[in-house]
């Protein structure tokens, strides 16, 4: 039976995942470490602009974020931190030197984001390696791991992961999994999905996903991430924001959402929906004391912009941290994608104590970072 809004692929699975949550929560002591990323789907081109506007997109960001974070600071000193996923196909140099500025105060970061149609498994690893090189050696971004290869977090255009849509549009390579493992990616951050019928039945986890298959959406099921369970080399994780109806932003207060943490000029940011994104109990297997919240937004855009960088953020921020940062009952950690990652396979390896401590356990900062 196909529901409104493509509720059937998921809806079961969250019900599951909402009883799991406060199963888990309930047996958590002491404090919480509350984990949080804002992912930026960050096109500048969006809406057919010009390279101009584009560009003074791009300027805004750099001019305007660093006074927007600098009142706030989380449990471990740190300024709230964006990271930027930037569109393969929507490269100039122009538009990275600014990120890479960002990036050099310590504010943000920056990723791979793609929009492709009709691909090859062939020409998608050539333009992975092709950008990952330009990241890392033109700009400073995107660091290196023990063995010298370059790593990076992924979000796919469109939703559509691994020829994820029933219409097979805006991807074509059934492998995507296994060419963004061969070639550095350390985590999928494109999910969730929803109302878009690329959503997985998975939900509101952070999980493994065979890389082996090659099928499309194979993805859709995994392995959860588990204390003391080390992935295996085929395994690709896959990093899931919160998915769940929104009962307190009901149409004529009887028809639920859905709130999946898409931040625009529309869905501002709010200290009530952080409360949701944190009830979703987004954890690794067997820590449940480190919660991980992931939201995502499409930044460049001059009225999401202004959701982010201006009063209702503050807004956002202020309410956020007197909420979830009082030291007793929760500390708060504002974190990039790669520093989210790197706290994950912490939480896998049997880290206590201080979430913040292992930011850069892994995955180093990239060189425009240190």
């Amino acid at each position: 039976m196909t529901l409104p809004r493509h509720a059937e692929i998921w809806l079961a699975e969250y019900l599951r995942s909402a009883v799991r949550a406060r199963r888990e929560r309930a047996r958590v002591r002491g404090v919480i470490d509350v984990i949080f990323a804002l992912v930026d789907h960050f096109e500048p081109l969006h809406g057919g602009v010009s390279r101009g506007t584009g560009l003074a997109r791009v300027k805004a960001w750099r001019n305007r974020y660093p006074a927007a974070a600098a009142p706030f600071v989380d449990a471990d000193g740190r300024h709230p931190r964006h990271t930027f996923f930037f569109p393969i196909e929507q490269y100039a140099p122009e538009y990275l030197d600014p990120l890479a500025e960002l990036t050099g105060l310590g504010l943000a970061e920056v990723e791979v984001h793609l929009h492709h149609d009709g691909d090859t498994a062939d020409r998608l690893r050539e333009d992975l390696e092709r950008f990952t090189a330009t990241l890392h050696d033109r700009h400073g971004l995107l660091p290196k791991d023990r063995s010298g290869a370059r790593r990076y977090g992924f979000i796919h255009g469109n939703w559509a992961l691994a020829n994820s849509l029933p219409s097979r549009r805006w991807c074509g390579v059934d492998a995507e999994l296994q060419v963004l493992q061969a070639t550095g990616c350390y985590a999928d951050f494109t999910l969730p999905a929803a109302p878009s019928p690329a959503q997985t039945r998975t939900v509101n986890q952070v999980y493994y996903a065979d890389t082996r298959s090659g099928v499309p959406k194979g993805h859709d099921r995994g392995v959860r991430a588990s204390a003391g369970r080390p992935p295996s080399p085929a395994e690709l994780l896959i990093v899931q924001g919160p998915l769940a109806p929104s009962w307190h932003r009901a149409r004529w207060g009887v028809v639920p959402r859905i709130e999946s943490g898409a931040l625009d000029a529309g869905n501002p940011p709010t200290g009530r929906r952080f409360a949701d994104w944190f009830a979703c109990g987004i954890s690794v297997e067997g820590r449940p004391e480190w919660v991980f919240v992931k939201v995502h937004t499409h930044g460049a855009p001059e009225r999401n912009a202004e959701a982010l960088l201006g009063p209702a953020s503050a807004a956002f921020h202020r309410d956020v941290l007197s909420q979830f940062n009082d030291g007793a009952r929760c500390r708060f950690h504002y974190v990039t994608a790669r520093e989210m990652v790197n706290l994950i396979h912490a939480a896998e390896a049997g880290c206590a104590g201080n979430a913040g401590d292992y930011r850069d356990s892994g995955l180093p900062r990239p060189p425009a970072a240190r």
